[in-house]
């Protein structure tokens, strides 16, 4: 039976990308020796890095000024090195779910933090709108997709003072305009790489504007210095981040990705409102296209267990949704296929045509 992986993350990669890895793993580059045992300073690997900053470049046309660099602790430790980085006296930040709630908890660390707008009067089910920022703050974070909540910013804001992004869970999937940033980070285990490594876009002008002393390891200007080799980096997800972007280019960039992206969704969503037993949790309006979120009726929750269990043994993987908002959700990052995304929806068709 075929698997369909809509977990949210780590998630979903192209096959051939995986496959790619994995012979890696077993000889890089014909040198006899494994990926995953080489030294990042091997004259062999150099060039995958360079790469992979070059290909990001060109996939999100990043102008000059902007650095790539690879790095690790996850987006978790971004929340502590962007106000170490970023936060002189002020910071604000739009709270759209348990992520952005984290990442403000650790800026508050670092300095004053005004919550401009937030959504959890109604549990993240929508993203704000209408709100003012605070031309006195040092910068704006936001993040623009909450895996949990299903809701999704897919658009660049336009913003009075330096915009800070985490777009751990959205990133390649539609194009940016990179101008409008300081900083755009994320892990890689969404849409770009496998789990292990992060990435970060930083405008190198907007460094150095702190007055504190940052420890050498948090500090941006160390690994766009030395070129995300500081110290020993991921070696096997930048790899894969490698072979990912030129997946990526192959298939028509982020452009290709984006098209593909509202086409899945439309799929799900479509079937999501047709479907007696189901009803969205977001707002439609601000409807992720990356975490389909969605419950079962009133009527129907005790359905619950005999559909994960339905669609489990049709070969739906990770459909069950987050404990903070139940039900199933659907991940459809760019490798999740038209094909996987009609099989799901088959699946609740014909789990309501049982009941």
């Amino acid at each position: 039976m075929k698997k369909y992986n809509f977990n949210a993350g780590p998630s979903i990669l192209p096959r051939e990308v995986i496959e790619q890895t994995a012979a890696a793993c077993l000889d890089f580059d014909n040198s006899g020796l494994s990926l995953m045992e080489i030294s990042h300073r091997a004259k062999n690997f150099q060039p995958v890095v360079d790469e992979a900053e070059a290909l990001m470049k060109e996939l999100l046309d990043i102008p000059e000024g902007y650095k790539t660099i690879f790095l690790g602790g996850g987006a978790s430790l971004e929340f502590c090195m962007v106000p170490y980085n970023f936060l002189e006296k002020k910071a604000a930040y739009l709270n759209t779910g348990v992520w952005a709630t984290k990442a403000e908890k650790e800026a508050k660390l670092f300095g004053e933090v005004v919550e401009i707008a937030s959504s959890a009067d109604k549990n993240f089910t929508y993203i704000p709108q209408n709100y003012t920022i605070p031309t006195d703050a040092d910068y704006l974070h936001i993040t623009t997709n909450n895996t949990i909540y299903g809701t999704e910013m897919r658009y660049d804001i336009d913003s009075p003072i330096p915009l800070i992004a985490d777009m751990s869970s959205d990133f390649l999937s539609r194009p940016i305009d990179v101008s409008k940033y300081a900083l755009i980070y994320g892990g890689a285990q969404k849409n770009l790489a496998m789990a292990g490594v992060t990435f970060a876009i930083v405008k190198e002008d907007a460094l150095g504007k702190v007055s504190r002393q940052i420890p050498t390891m948090l500090d941006y200007r160390t690994h766009v210095k030395k070129g995300s080799m500081f110290n020993t980096p991921p070696v096997v997800p930048i790899y894969s981040a490698l072979m990912n972007l030129r997946y990526i280019k192959a298939h028509g960039g982020v452009v290709a990705m984006d098209k593909l992206a509202k086409q899945r969704a439309e799929i799900v969503y479509g079937e999501i409102d047709r479907n007696k037993l189901f009803v969205g949790t977001a707002e439609e309006s601000s409807r992720s296209l990356m975490n389909l979120t969605f419950v079962l009726k009133p009527e129907y929750q005790e359905l619950q267990d005999e559909f994960l269990a339905f669609a489990t043994s049709k070969g739906m993987v990770g459909v069950k949704g987050h404990r903070d908002v139940g039900g199933f959700r659907a991940s459809c990052y760019n490798a999740m296929s038209i094909e996987g995304c009609e099989a799901l929806v088959a699946c609740m068709k014909e789990f309501e045509a049982k009941h």
